[in-house]
């Protein structure tokens, strides 16, 4: 026999807590009869395995929770508390203690049911000793690969959410990085015409105000951080001599200024994080009675954060100094866009526009002539 040392294995820092301890098992044996305890109390003494014996369900409940014991070794009719019953309040309170139903040569279809609920085992009356001791061995072998397993799946769980940190971590490095070149490319958009220096970052700034008034949640944040950034990226293609020109457009100019759109929309929507940030790029010169461009979408058809966008752009456009028009104040601005409610501007996210104080766009305006900091994103990492 290799009772002994069964359980060494077992000890770890996972353990539950009624784990098996010692290297020998320990004994607990449940019955009535005092001459079958006697009889169990030999074979397993001779085995040099530590054993106790009591004679009902409730002396063992008590010394379950004074002692920890292994095994148990428990007869399935006894007065008070039955076999049965003993099983159910063991398996509750202490799963990794083997069980083992001992029984008469008549009862062994009931303690074949009580292992369908429970029992590790059953001993059948009279007993033969090595019949006894491998049952033992198998009870103890059993419950051992029971908690290694459960360790294992610990230890398991444990690496899983580990590795699930580390993930998000690097993920969000990998976010931040994307984040700060948008940022950059933006800015870089922004130096074509030195008219609107900044603008990028104004409209990124001003579009978060509104969608925070708005209601909008943490998505339409990202997908406007981004959007604000890349609006414009369509204008690298358009020379500087229609860019930058002072006077009116002629009409064939005019086709060259608005093909930014799309030439934008190609560039950005090839780029499956930015898929939604796309959406600006190509909507954010639409109206909300549908006159505008490219695809002249009306109302609601037009994305949610492009709606939000176009008043952000519309702000700047006409607070900021451009070759072909005087800046406006704010207080100017504000009643042009109320006046383009429900004709330019979706007239609910013009409400919210109008429901912002003129003292915040410009303390906005004063944040972007102050000196970035790169490692608080605008896109990602906003407390609005």
């Amino acid at each position: 026999m290799n009772i002994e040392g069964l359980s060494a294995s077992a000890t770890d820092s996972h353990r539950p807590h009624d784990a098996i301890e010692s290297v020998s098992p320990r004994v607990l044996i449940v019955d009535d009869d005092p001459s079958f305890r006697r009889l169990l109390e030999f074979i397993l003494t001779d085995a040099k395995i530590e054993n106790q014996s009591v004679a009902d369900g409730d002396e063992a409940l008590k010394k379950l929770a004074r002692e920890r014991f292994s095994v148990v070794l428990c007869d399935l009719n006894m007065p008070h508390m039955s076999g049965r019953e003993l099983l159910r309040a063991v398996r509750e309170a202490y799963p990794h203690t083997a069980f083992f139903i001992v029984t008469g040569q008549g009862e062994v279809d009931v303690a074949v049911e009580l292992m369908r609920l429970g029992a590790d085992d059953y001993l059948v009356k009279p007993f033969e000793p090595a019949v006894v001791l491998a049952s033992v061995e198998r009870g103890l072998r059993k419950k051992q690969l029971e908690m290694e397993l459960q360790n294992y799946r610990s230890q398991l769980e444990q690496m899983v959410l580990e590795r699930t940190e580390q993930l998000r971590a690097a993920l969000a490095r990998i976010e931040q990085s994307y984040d700060e070149t948008l940022e950059a490319l933006g800015s870089a958009i922004d130096l074509r015409d030195n008219e609107t220096a900044g603008h990028s970052r104004r409209v990124c700034l001003y579009s978060f105000e509104i969608a925070k008034v708005y209601g909008c949640n943490s998505e339409d944040f990202v997908t406007l951080g981004r959007g604000a950034w890349l609006h414009d990226i369509g204008k690298l293609a358009v020379p500087d001599s229609i860019l930058l020109k002072p006077g009116p457009l002629t009409d064939v100019e005019w086709i060259t200024m608005q093909s930014h759109v799309s030439i934008g929309y190609e560039l950005v929507s090839k780029i499956s994080f930015l898929s939604e940030a796309a959406e600006i790029v190509l909507h954010h010169h639409e109206r909300y009675d549908g006159t505008g461009y490219l695809q002249k979408l009306a109302g609601e058809k037009i994305p949610l954060t492009a709606r939000i966008f176009s008043i952000a752009d519309a702000l700047d456009a006409m607070t900021s100094p451009r070759p072909y028009q005087e800046r406006m104040s704010f207080e100017a601005a504000k009643c042009k866009i109320k006046s383009g409610a429900n004709a330019q501007f979706d007239p609910k996210i013009v409400d919210s526009f109008l429901s912002i104080p003129v003292s915040v766009w410009f303390d906005l305006r004063e944040q972007t002539l102050r000196p970035r900091n790169l490692r608080h994103s605008l896109i990602l990492r906003t407390t609005l």
